[in-house]
């Protein structure tokens, strides 16, 4: 973790991308909870929104089913 410096910027951006995966990609709740502007709180949504379609994509099989214990 040394190659990648902690910053306050940084640390800032990480919640608010977690808070838009936990709480869903909402731009209203975002817009809210850190008081960001309207089109800020677009961006946050829609990378939240890419990265949940990803990992849904990835955790399913090519035929459809889900991957995991049986």
């Amino acid at each position: 973790m040394r190659s990648q410096d902690a910053t306050l910027e940084r640390l800032r951006v990480d919640r608010q991308l977690e808070e838009a995966l936990t709480h869903g990609p909402d731009p209203l709740h975002l817009a809210e909870v850190f008081g960001l502007d309207e089109k800020t709180a677009m961006r946050y949504a829609d990378s939240a929104r890419a990265l949940l379609e990803q990992a849904a994509e990835h955790s399913a099989s090519p035929s459809g089913r889900e991957l995991g214990p049986d």
